[in-house]
């Protein structure tokens, strides 16, 4: 059985590294063969050039946008939970206010982060304003929906053992709401990322204090194509980084007694 485990395993790192090398290798291929023009579509082997060469720079934006990015990760999540929290203490509050924490996930950040920023008089935290407004709803959603998903046998249980609201909230609600809840930190986490360099997008703020955003809309306006790939792919990679933490931490909670952790490893 462990073998098979352990091959299991290796086929799932193993497959996408596969079709990740034979992909980067026919972009290469492709470029070279037609002769694209590398301010049109740079080849891996320039990108790669261009991210050697730039890469203190690059990382120190990329810094930049990894504070706004846990920061806004932080509060989406401090938030989210205590809305989550008070929704299901009471219907009437949920049927109230639910709405509006939808009208925030289906407004485009694009339109209203430039009165965030004027607004706010600090840029820093008005992008993380803006960060955790894109982050905040997963949070929200999922935690609700987790802390009333419970199994009715189980709260029959609590009721006629008389258990208090504050015991069936720790002992029941919680415990059955974590997938739930560990499942919204892996969509906002990246959705985090995504908004703090949409943020500083619409921003642009430049200098020591800009993030990736910045260095890619500058590398546009210089036509240095590879250079705005390779901040890209610092994008990707922070945000890979971070679904895999999280589902890290999901497995470390749960891996032990939940079905949804322990079935994947079967």
């Amino acid at each position: 059985m462990k073998p098979l485990m352990e091959s299991d395993r290796f086929v799932r790192v193993a497959a996408p590294l596969v079709v990740g090398v034979l992909l980067i290798g026919l972009w290469e291929l492709g470029c070279r063969y037609w002769n694209v023009p590398v301010f049109l579509f740079p080849k891996p082997t320039d990108i790669y050039a261009s991210l050697n060469k730039d890469f203190p720079s690059l990382l120190r934006a990329l810094l930049v946008t990894l504070k706004v990015t846990f920061e806004a990760f932080f509060f989406a999540v401090l938030l989210g939970t205590l809305i989550a929290f008070l929704f299901v203490q009471s219907k009437f509050i949920e049927v109230s206010f639910f709405p509006y924490a939808v009208l925030l996930q289906v407004t485009p950040i694009v339109a209203i982060a430039p009165l965030i920023i004027i607004l706010v008089k600090n840029t820093q935290f008005a992008l993380t304003v803006c960060a955790t407004l894109v982050a905040l709803f997963p949070m929200i959603s999922n935690t609700t929906i987790g802390l009333r998903t419970v199994d009715q046998g189980l709260q029959n249980l609590f009721l006629m053992n008389k258990a208090s609201r504050t015991s069936t909230l720790l002992r029941l609600r919680i415990p059955s709401a974590l997938p739930y809840f560990f499942a919204g930190l892996r969509i906002s986490s990246g959705l985090a990322l995504i908004g703090a360099v949409v943020a500083e997008f619409v921003a642009g703020t430049g200098g020591r204090s800009s993030g990736l955003a910045f260095e890619i809309l500058q590398s546009g306006f210089q036509l240095d194509i590879p250079r705005m790939f390779a901040a890209l792919i610092l994008i990707a990679v922070a945000g890979i980084l971070m679904f895999a933490l999280m589902a890290a931490l999901s497995k470390l909670a749960l891996g032990g007694w939940h079905e949804s952790e322990i079935s994947a490893e079967r």
